[in-house]
């Protein structure tokens, strides 16, 4: 029996009008990038763009890499199927640096501080996204190159721990994750200004706790309604 049905009921439409609006927005009915997309994907879109604009190190790490200019490296890159050694070839030589490919491995020595300076300028190309530069240069897909130089980093990495160059070793780490990785991340997505956005932004976490609490207060209304209570 439901004991309280004005209650009942009324926590039941605001259930069936959470719903309702949830249809509505996991719809394709808003802006994307040439698309129309749901809500989730639109806010997703609009907090990358947002996102963007804050993450552009790439001006202080290439301040950083230009210090090792000069800076003669020799390290081992072992390659696979998802890093052979003809793409370490083609994007290393282009940067100056010395390759010597073997069976499972790639040697690579050359001016450490002019190779980051050719990476970080690929990093900006597609951070700006301009990808046909990239692909023009290497004739390959820009995505495939930046993922490319993210193992190739990562792998010199290792090998320069070893040798224990940490300097070297520590300003590559710095190249791949706040040039590379963002570079790769953010490629097709549009910067924009939280201060154009603050209005969206506020709405947007203003609706999330007003949405959750509606489908918090309609099961409350309709357990109650129903009769269901706490007691201590």
């Amino acid at each position: 029996m439901i004991a309280n049905k004005k209650e009942f009921y009324g926590g039941l439409i605001l259930h069936i009008a959470f719903w309702i609006v949830f249809a509505l927005l996991l719809s394709p009915l808003y802006p994307g990038q040439g698309k129309k997309v749901n809500m989730l994907d639109y806010m997703d879109n609009m907090y990358n763009s947002i996102s963007k604009r804050s993450a552009y190190y790439i001006p202080a790490t290439l301040k950083k890499a230009e210090a090792f200019k000069g800076k003669m490296i020799e390290v081992k890159i072992k390659t696979d199927a998802n890093l052979t050694a003809d793409r370490v070839a083609a994007m290393l030589k282009p940067a100056g640096m010395k390759v010597e490919a073997g069976e499972k491995e790639v040697k690579v020595s050359g001016d450490l501080g002019g190779m980051l300076v050719a990476i970080l300028a690929d990093a900006d190309f597609m951070y700006n996204n301009d990808g046909k530069a990239i692909s023009a240069k290497y004739g390959s897909n820009e995505k495939q190159v930046m993922f490319d130089w993210y193992n190739v980093l990562k792998s010199m990495e290792k090998s320069l721990t070893k040798q224990e160059k940490f300097a070297e070793s520590k300003i590559l780490y710095q190249a791949r994750t706040k040039a590379v990785e963002p570079g790769y991340n953010f490629y097709g997505i549009q910067a924009q200004s939280m201060r154009d956005k603050a209005v969206l932004v506020v709405s947007s976490l203003v609706g999330y706790v007003f949405y959750t609490l509606w489908f918090g207060f309609s099961i409350l209304f309709m357990f109650e309604g129903w009769g269901l209570k706490l007691e201590h």
